[in-house]
């Protein structure tokens, strides 16, 4: 099974949170990414700006999306107000506080006492996201035993899932390992950036996610629209 972690497209999150004009250019190009990829399973947030940026690829494919309430952006659980006592996501705090006074060093099970996650409320809705995603995979047929999955129906399924920047790279911790600091100190996600996760089918019936890709917009590229890059930490 091959798994697409898909983020939205721009958003006008000063108005009702609909796509832009760009952001609808953004979601056909994912749209047609996904078409060309001819993947059969479509499932998305429950918010609207992942909502309508699975629209365009349901169209070209001919597929009905589910919508996993799980899925929605992290809300107030990533607030905090480190360093300079003003309420903010933890992904505007500058990252070198998530690396410095020895914090790159910290494990995956410490990464909760890091300056700036430490502030926050992220280990619950990092709980509640490993909880309902090992869910969601075990019914699409890998089941998380202990560190690796039992594949429980082996398939070639391609599913897609429209999500959120936070919520993705907080899934992405999870499925990989990556200390959750980590993942907020050196990765982050464009609009319509696309995440490639594989479940390969071992003969032994146990498999492990492997990322194939990170956040990839090769499609933005390919359709001439110009990368939000100087914009990507907004949720």
């Amino acid at each position: 099974m091959v798994l697409y972690i898909i983020r939205h497209g721009e958003p006008d999150y000063n108005g009702t949170g609909a796509l832009t004009e760009k952001g609808w250019l953004q979601a056909e190009a994912v749209g047609k990414r996904m078409a060309e990829l001819k993947v059969n399973k479509i499932f998305a947030s429950p918010i609207l700006r992942a909502q309508q940026t699975a629209e365009p690829a349901c169209r070209m494919l001919g597929l009905t999306k589910e919508t996993e309430e799980w899925s929605h952006e992290i809300g107030d659980e990533r607030l905090t107000t480190f360093p300079d006592g003003e309420l903010k996501s933890i992904s505007f705090v500058q990252n070198t506080y998530f690396r410095h006074n020895g914090n790159i060093n910290l494990s995956f099970d410490e990464a909760y006492e890091c300056e700036g996650i430490k502030q926050s409320d992220m280990k619950k809705a990092v709980d509640y996201i490993e909880k309902n995603g090992n869910d969601f995979l075990e019914r699409l047929g890998y089941k998380e035993e202990n560190g690796i999955y039992r594949i429980v129906r082996p398939n070639d399924d391609k599913v897609a899932l429209f999500c959120h920047a936070a919520f993705s790279r907080a899934w992405v911790s999870v499925l990989l390992h990556i200390p959750l600091h980590i993942m907020w100190a050196g990765f982050d996600y464009d609009y319509t950036g696309v995440t490639v996760i594989e479940f390969q089918n071992n003969e032994n019936g146990v498999t492990a996610p492997k990322c194939l890709t990170y956040a990839d917009t090769s499609h933005l590229y390919a359709a001439g629209i110009e990368s939000a890059v100087n914009d990507i930490s907004q949720m």
